[in-house]
């Protein structure tokens, strides 16, 4: 069997530097602050072969690795140990930013990239027409790309990466700044550009269900170290059943990796259900989230996400479908809180993704699946309802004509 990419025994190391609190004791007497150091392995003995032509999954949570994984194949960083072996061209979209010049336009870094990858004017020309149409983006391909909202660099630099002739596609969880019809449309083309043009993708995402419609193997990180590698469906399924941390109370969010995408000019400290009571069916639900504001930003929405456990969206709460954006200044924490009358999630364990944004999908703060929520049945459940299909019940009215009841 041909490979694409080889990875041995590859380990990535680094110095993290500790600075001691410095002790005043006068105006002319202040003790120097003294640093200690540790080594950090972010990745740590990582082997596995990717076949040409195949589309490989690489999930495991926060501070798993894969980030760094995908910065060493796509020659940003280097291994500090080990050896990686690639045969052909490779595009990368990893995060917002990455590739394109921000003062050139949307039109010359698609000539940029093309170049890059070692093709002819004429050969870009000929695919020009077909990644602007793709990305949405021709009202402004002639304005510089550092104005362009997260979701419009985002729209073009897949559209770039899929269409221009690399035989090797790095994509990391960066799709997920872009709206619900862009991410159905990436997907399409990332299943087409491996069974049609036989070029070799990995994928990086938190979406255990895209995961698993995509990609043929996975391969699962855990503190660095690969865990397991296999058919997606036996893989993720033993992802999914190892994950033990549910939520309960005020979930402190301070401690999880951020995408490079986001701004982080809004972070979100902590969020709260129910003041730490269960999450029950048919039962009101109230979130409190906590917000800190380290830049003047203008119409901010926040919302959260429900995912079923394979990544599947089943609710999403917005701010900004009540039009409820706000403008914000630094200084104190900003907390914003949201009540729901009933809650008609089906009894069982879900995904808890959060984030805030401003304008046209701008991201300013994002954390996927990070923790996980159970809901269970409320005082006005029926039994039946957890037998029952679907992940929400909604009640609705319902209305008997031209009938005699029992």
């Amino acid at each position: 069997m041909k490979h694409s990419i080889e990875i041995q025994d590859v380990s990535k190391m680094y110095v993290l530097k500790h600075a001691a609190r410095a002790q005043h004791r006068t105006l002319n007497d202040i003790t120097p602050t003294s640093t200690t150091s540790e080594e950090f392995w972010a990745l740590k003995d990582v082997s596995f072969n990717v076949a040409q032509g195949d589309v490989v999954g690489v999930i495991g949570g926060n501070g798993a690795g894969k980030s760094t994984l995908l910065k060493i194949l796509s020659r940003i960083t280097e291994p500090t140990t080990g050896q990686i072996n690639i045969y052909g061209r490779l595009a990368s979209l990893l995060e917002v930013g990455t590739g394109f010049h921000p003062e050139l336009t949307g039109r010359e870094n698609i000539y940029l990239n093309g170049a890059i990858l070692g093709l002819r004017r004429t050969q870009i020309e000929q695919m020009f027409d077909e990644i602007v149409d793709f990305a949405g983006v021709e009202q402004f391909l002639d304005t510089p790309v550092k104005r362009y909202s997260s979701g419009m660099y985002v729209r073009l630099a897949f559209a770039v990466a899929a269409h221009l002739t690399s035989d090797i596609m790095i994509i990391d969880e960066v799709l997920a700044v872009g709206d619900y019809a862009f991410q159905k449309k990436c997907m399409g083309k990332i299943g087409s550009v491996a069974t049609e043009q036989g070029r070799t993708v990995l994928f990086v995402s938190h979406n255990m269900a895209a995961v698993k419609g995509l990609c043929k193997n996975v391969v699962w990180l855990a503190k660095g170290r690969v865990h397991m590698v296999g058919q997606s469906d036996r893989v993720v399924d033993e992802y999914l059943r190892s994950a033990t941390e549910v939520a309960v109370g005020a979930l402190d969010l301070t401690g999880f990796l951020r995408p490079g995408y986001c701004s982080g000019s809004v972070f979100v400290k902590s969020i709260d259900f129910n003041h730490g009571s269960a999450l029950c069916h048919g039962e009101p639900m109230h979130v409190s989230m906590v917000m800190d504001i380290s830049a003047e930003v203008h119409g901010v929405s926040v919302g959260l996400g429900l995912n079923s456990m394979d990544g599947t969206r089943l609710l999403s709460f917005d701010s900004d479908l009540l039009k409820e954006r706000v403008d914000l200044q630094p200084g104190n924490d900003v907390r914003v809180d949201l009540q729901i009358d009933k809650l008609h999630l089906q009894p069982g364990r879900y995904l808890l993704d959060v984030g805030a944004r401003s304008g046209e999908n701008h991201a300013l703060d994002f954390i996927g699946s990070c923790y996980q929520l159970d809901v269970i049945p409320g005082p006005s459940t029926p039994a039946v309802i957890i037998r029952d299909g679907g992940g929400v019940r909604y009640p609705g009215e319902w209305h008997w004509s031209n009938h005699r009841f029992l």
